[in-house]
């Protein structure tokens, strides 16, 4: 099997120059001028390095705070808190993904074995680290609490997230087997193309389960603090709208239509959602993940290994023996 490249090398360094241009502005803004909550200005940082100029321009118009004391109002609209909550899903899952690609490809294993092995330590990564380590924080639950409350909603936008890594990996890799190996230039760069389609696939689910307070979506830490915990302002606000007071604006400029936005847009558990509407869309996430795995075999070869290309004989040089 001939490696066939899917892009000119230059194209790649470019790209790479790129990304690390994006990643050092996304690090900047969001650690000097943005007040995004700690978990999501790594999250940020992460799929900025996966994405390149591309998760630069989606924080820059999702995310970034374009005056000061604007955070708030700017990230309170629904489509931007359902991107809060992809780059969320993608900095978890992609990341456990990605090692998960590297190991396995320095061992050797075949990509049929490799797909499963990087969607488990994906889910495993998104959900014991970017989802219940930092959500016992944002509910006031315990670590066990988080897990619980995390599973079903982390499961479900895994299953999207890779739908979308799964068949551009493999389709990619088997074009040019040189992108199963971590030393390649070329792995780097379909990692990057598999986490931007698994991002536009992750979405609409994630607007979903946004939509249905099963996650959180874009913060703040004027309203919901570092850790994502609420602020004595919010709780302040919070405590005027239950007695029926005004709200006021606190002193550090959230508004107090923005403080609320923040408030109502915290996950509240997944009780008011029916159970079969919750089923319906796990069943739909499931699906989607299977037609993905079709595709990735159809287009693909998932017998590949790591290593140089298959030595058939018609490769070989006339007079030469092994």
């Amino acid at each position: 099997m001939h490696a066939t490249p899917w892009a000119p090398e230059w194209l790649l360094w470019g790209w790479f120059g790129l990304t690390l241009l994006s990643v050092a502005y996304v690090a900047w803004d969001l650690f000097t001028s943005t007040p995004e909550m700690k978990v999501m200005k790594w999250g940020w940082v992460l799929v900025t390095l996966y994405t390149g100029p591309v998760g630069l321009l989606v924080y820059w118009f999702s995310c970034r705070e374009p005056a000061p004391g604007t955070h708030e109002q700017f990230v309170a609209p629904l489509w931007k808190q359902a991107v809060g909550s992809t780059i969320h899903c993608a900095a978890g899952d992609a990341t456990g993904i990605i090692v998960a690609a590297a190991i396995t490809g320095y061992f050797g294993l075949s990509m049929g074995t490799d797909i499963w092995v990087e969607y488990a330590a994906g889910f495993v990564f998104g959900l014991f680290i970017f989802q219940a380590l930092f959500m016992k924080d944002m509910m006031n639950m315990s670590y066990g609490q988080a897990l619980r409350s995390s599973f079903l909603p982390e499961w479900m936008s895994m299953n999207a997230m890779m739908a979308g890594m799964l068949p551009t990996m493999v389709i990619l890799m088997t074009r040019d087997m040189r992108a199963m190996e971590a030393t390649s230039p070329w792995f780097w760069a379909a990692m990057s193309a598999a986490t931007l389609v698994g991002v536009v696939v992750a979405y609409p689910i994630n607007w979903w389960l946004v939509k249905h307070k099963l996650k959180h979506g874009m913060g703040t830490e004027r309203a919901l603090g570092k850790g994502g915990s609420p602020t004595a302002a919010e709780h302040g606000h919070a405590g005027m709208m239950m007695n029926g007071m005004p709200p006021a604006t606190p002193a550090m400029g959230i508004s107090a239509h923005a403080g609320h936005a923040m408030l109502s847009m915290r996950p509240t558990g997944d009780d008011h959602v029916p159970a079969g509407r919750k089923a319906l869309v796990t069943l739909l996430s499931l699906l989607l993940l299977a037609a993905s795995y079709y595709v990735a075999a159809r287009f693909g070869d998932l017998s590949m290994r790591p290593g140089p290309p298959m030595h058939m004989p018609e490769m070989a040089m006339p007079g030469m023996t092994h």
